[in-house]
């Protein structure tokens, strides 16, 4: 597998580190946060290919998180992965835009599908965004 960037945000350190260990030995790079806020300013700084995202956390929760993040990166593919799952709760979150829900404990050959799947997805919104620029330029002067 090439390398996939993966942020994994909860605020349960023990699963962090648990969760990042497991990933990267299936050939992720894995950079994790604490909390929402953490989350948003390494999302601002970084370029990642999928994002897990805990649900409830400290200061910023996941809900918020993925709202905001989705705002600034539209191409960010965000799986919700938490302990609190709720059909309606779901339901939101994808209405919002995430690639998927999924509850705690995840089956990691899963999990990792679905991080493929957002690194696939994020890569073709990202050819579509660039090809639209080209097309709009080549429009804009007349080429």
């Amino acid at each position: 597998m090439q390398d996939i960037r993966v942020l994994v945000v909860d605020d349960d350190p023990d699963f962090l580190e648990s969760v990042s260990e497991r990933l990267n030995n299936r050939g992720c790079v894995v950079d994790t946060a604490l909390d929402g806020a953490m989350a948003l300013e390494k999302i601002g700084q970084n370029l990642y290919d999928a994002i897990v995202l805990d649900l409830q956390m400290p200061k910023v929760d996941g809900m918020e998180t993925l709202k905001q993040a989705l705002a600034n990166k539209p191409s960010l593919q965000i799986i919700l992965l938490t302990g609190h799952a709720s059909v309606q709760v779901g339901v939101e979150a994808m209405r919002l835009g995430a690639l998927d829900f999924m509850e705690k404990p995840a089956d990691l050959d899963q999990l990792v599908e679905k991080i493929k799947e957002g690194k696939a997805r994020r890569i073709d919104i990202d050819d579509q965004t660039r090809e639209a620029a080209v097309r709009e330029a080549l429009k804009k002067y007349g080429w």
